[in-house]
């Protein structure tokens, strides 16, 4: 697997949805770094096993993002991403699944990522399960970064916009402050057009909707916009 920190193109799948035979071998040509297993409500150790079982042949990186540390799958995964939602109104999502998860579950910590995530769209599942608050200008959302990484030394910082394409003003802010972390960019991206907007900015772009609903053609198209 090279480098995750050299990644630039992210495919996230969530264990959720269907996709439709053939999908997976357009989706390891399309050029993608990564697959990144995720999803928010109805996600399953059934649902995730079957994904993976789809998956694990591509012939590309395999890592899960649970949305609940405690539902993060070690066995098959090259990494583990594992997020702390910054804006969060509900601390669960903060620190206090990750007690559960560090107190009752076996962690191979060598394989876990720490993600700074904020999130920024309130209609989104994630938002509203985390209660996010999300009405933040770009100076705020780079001050979260700051403290990410040069308080808690994460090494990844994530800007989530789950479903609707964000700010390309607050990626800049975001990136223009970073020194020494990954800033990831995902939410809404659906054309070359939008993959080089935000990936001029962040490190990596994450597609994951527009596989479902666009197809996995799309993905050559985003590939390209971001090399």
């Amino acid at each position: 697997m090279t480098n995750w920190k050299d990644w630039r193109h992210i495919t996230k799948l969530d264990p959720d949805k269907i996709l439709e035979d053939g999908a997976i071998a357009e989706i390891a040509a399309s050029g993608t770094d990564v697959l990144m297993l995720s999803g928010t409500l109805d996600i399953t150790p059934d649902k995730l096993a079957a994904l993976y079982d789809q998956v694990r042949d591509s012939g590309l990186p395999v890592v899960v993002e649970p949305a609940d540390p405690t539902g993060a799958r070690f066995d098959g995964m090259d990494l583990v991403f594992v997020p702390t939602v910054f804006n969060a109104a509900n601390p669960m999502f903060i620190t206090g699944l990750h007690k559960e998860w560090a107190q009752h579950f076996d962690i191979v910590w060598e394989k876990v990522i720490g993600e700074a995530y904020v999130v920024l769209n309130p209609a989104s599942s994630v938002g509203k399960l985390t209660h996010a608050k999300y009405d933040l200008a770009p100076e705020e959302v780079a001050a979260y970064m700051l403290v990410a990484e040069k308080y808690y030394h994460m090494p990844v910082f994530y800007i989530e916009y789950s479903g609707i394409y964000g700010s390309p003003a607050v990626t800049k802010a975001v990136s223009e402050a970073a020194d020494n972390i990954q800033v990831f960019y995902g939410g809404g991206i659906d054309s070359a057009e939008m993959a080089a907007e935000m990936g001029q900015y962040a490190d990596a772009i994450v597609v994951g909707n527009a596989v479902y609903e666009a197809g996995p053609a799309i993905l050559k198209e985003t590939v390209t916009a971001v090399r």
